[in-house]
């Protein structure tokens, strides 16, 4: 339920850009910032939270961070201008981050460690079904009631999981030994550094397609923009498909997955710059591009293996480099908008960054395996 609100009041601006600009009185490019905004608050509250709330129980922070997110999205709901706006997306996403970042622990601790990424998957499930429900009833809503009503759903939806969690979710032991300290050490750890730049580059090609699939079908394709909540729900089958297999490649072998994933990623956000001259084919593909979302449970599960005691920051850093992605996909993709090339040239923004994940993650394991001598020849020197 959580991750559904989440995803909801993430995805459904995507199919609103063109309601927000013209209520608000902006350029169409411009609603990227606002999108952006919220990826950027993402960024920050995510290590923030992870490391000041360290001691704090899992299910109460979750509650709390419920609460903060519904009256972020409510306050979006009653923004009379863009700036403020745009302010209240970057509070409505700092606690995305921590959120998703203690749900994926608390499910990973609840099966057995050659099942943590199908668990990981389950949670971030609410995602999937929000591309699939929830952002297309928003935009439909929004579109037809006035995009406000998509945001102060939204909060509603926050308000019912925070009482969820209060009645479902059980209390866990505090870990006595848990600090700030001890959770900012995940950021001085390479593996840790170098997963999250796969995750902030390479997801960052979906986000440059998704933020502006509405007007470069309508562009491109002459797509009616009462088809727009069929495009986003084709989005949601994408990523619920993308999620599934993606979890289930990490289990079988985890690093071999991840590029994998990316290479796929690259290949059908190339391909979306061609096939997006066709209404149908273009939406075929948007479909294609939600896949990018089965790189979503191999980051978090690795993030696990590499983050020794600082599980929670890593978590919630995992979501926090995902809107990372965000924030750049959107922004690169507005300005290729900007400079007069065409929309669907979003597509080779995106697989331009897919393809910088591969590149992270293989210098990554290069930088491990080089490592990994020196440490094993320190250790048996003598002392």
């Amino acid at each position: 339920m959580g991750g559904f609100g989440i995803g909801t009041s993430e995805f459904a601006i995507m199919g609103l850009v063109n309601r927000v600009a013209h209520d608000l009185q902006v350029p169409i490019s411009d609603v990227g910032y606002a999108i952006s905004s919220y990826a950027l608050g993402v960024v920050v509250g995510a290590p923030l939270i992870a490391a000041l709330a360290a001691r704090v129980p899992r299910r109460g922070l979750l509650i709390v961070l419920m609460l903060l997110f519904a009256v972020g999205n409510v306050a979006s709901a009653l923004a009379a201008s863009f700036g403020p706006f745009v302010l209240l997306r970057f509070m409505a996403g700092l606690p995305h981050g921590a959120y998703f970042g203690v749900a994926a622990l608390v499910a990973a601790a609840a099966v057995p460690i050659d099942q943590r990424a199908r668990a990981v998957g389950r949670v971030m499930l609410g995602l999937s079904m929000a591309n699939l429900i929830g952002a297309p009833l928003a935009t439909w809503a929004g579109n037809l009631f006035g995009w406000q009503v998509a945001f102060a759903g939204v909060g509603i939806v926050a308000l019912l999981t925070a009482l969820l969690i209060r009645f479902v979710v059980p209390a866990q032991a505090i870990d006595a030994n848990a600090s700030p300290r001890r959770e900012f050490t995940a950021l001085v750890k390479p593996r840790v550094l170098f997963t999250l730049g796969v995750g902030c580059i390479g997801f960052g090609g979906m986000f440059a397609v998704f933020s502006y699939v509405i007007p470069t079908l309508t562009e491109q394709a002459g797509m009616r923009e009462a088809l727009g909540p069929l495009v986003l729900a084709v989005f949601g089958i994408g990523t619920m498909l993308g999620n599934v297999f993606g979890a289930r490649l990490a289990d079988r072998n985890l690093l071999r997955a991840i590029p994998t994933i990316l290479i796929w990623c690259l290949i059908v956000q190339g391909l979306f710059y061609f096939a997006a001259n066709s209404l149908w084919l273009g939406i075929f593909f948007v479909g294609l591009v939600g896949t990018s979302v089965a790189l979503g449970p191999a980051l978090q599960t690795r993030l696990m293996d590499v983050a020794g005691n600082a599980q929670t920051m890593a978590a919630s850093l995992n979501h926090a480099a995902f809107n990372g992605a965000n924030a750049i996909g959107a922004a690169l993709a507005g300005v290729t908008v900007k400079l007069g090339f065409a929309w669907s040239t979003t597509g080779l923004v995106g697989a331009a960054l897919a393809g910088g994940g591969v590149v992270i993650f293989y210098l990554g394991l290069w930088v491990e395996r080089r490592q990994r001598p020196m440490a094993i020849e320190e250790g048996n020197a003598p002392h």
